[in-house]
């Protein structure tokens, strides 16, 4: 059964808010760097063909959706909440931050938010759906530009930054590769420490 990507958006549009932002954040489950959100306002009725969920995606497919998405939408806004500040006031609340700074940085104002699974701390009408990323095309199209954007910099800025740390390849997720790596070098300022307990107690019995 094909799910209609539209079904909310229609249900919101009938209610005369035209101007409805998706929003997803990519990076809750990572070990390292920041969560990255994405908010995401598309035009009334368009419907951009191959827009889901990123995660069932592949990275190719990604980059082409996102190019798409950015010339298209009438506005995008990206948030970022760096590993400290993670630290400091816990995941569920930074995931909540990076959210709703992206929706304040769309630049216009949208009247409805669609956000996935969450709610954002902002005066504004909003619904939080369970697996909003795969059943909603403006949030879908959130998780992809936040995807694509976090990917990049773990590939570009943030592998460069830290070279040995194989950031490229697993994007600051808890792979073996990467909590190896953690072991023998250590923690990078990068890193979320609130998320390292088990692998620092590893680092501890083995020296």
């Amino acid at each position: 059964m094909d799910i209609d990507m539209l079904f909310y958006e229609k249900e919101v549009w009938e209610q005369s808010y035209f101007r409805i932002a998706g929003v997803d954040e990519v990076g809750r489950g990572c070990l390292f760097g920041d969560v990255v959100a994405a908010a995401v306002i598309l035009p009334e009725g368009l419907i951009i063909e191959g827009v889901d969920d990123s995660k069932k995606l592949t990275a190719k497919k990604r980059e082409t959706l996102f190019e798409l998405i950015m010339e298209q939408a009438l506005a995008v806004g990206v948030g970022h909440v760096d590993s400290s500040r993670i630290d400091e006031i816990n995941i569920k609340q930074a995931s909540r931050l990076a959210m709703k700074k992206a929706v304040e940085g769309l630049g216009i104002l949208p009247d409805y938010m669609l956000i996935d699974a969450e709610k954002i701390d902002l005066p504004l009408p909003q619904q939080a759906i369970i697996k909003g990323d795969a059943n909603s095309q403006s949030i879908a199209a959130a998780s992809i530009v936040a995807k694509v954007t976090r990917d990049r910099l773990c590939e570009g800025l943030w592998e460069d930054l830290y070279p040995d740390y194989g950031i490229a390849i697993h994007k600051g997720y808890a792979t073996k590769l990467h909590r190896e790596r953690i072991v023998t070098l250590g923690p990078t300022p990068m890193h979320r420490r609130s998320f390292l307990g088990r692998i620092l107690a590893e680092q501890t019995t083995l020296f």
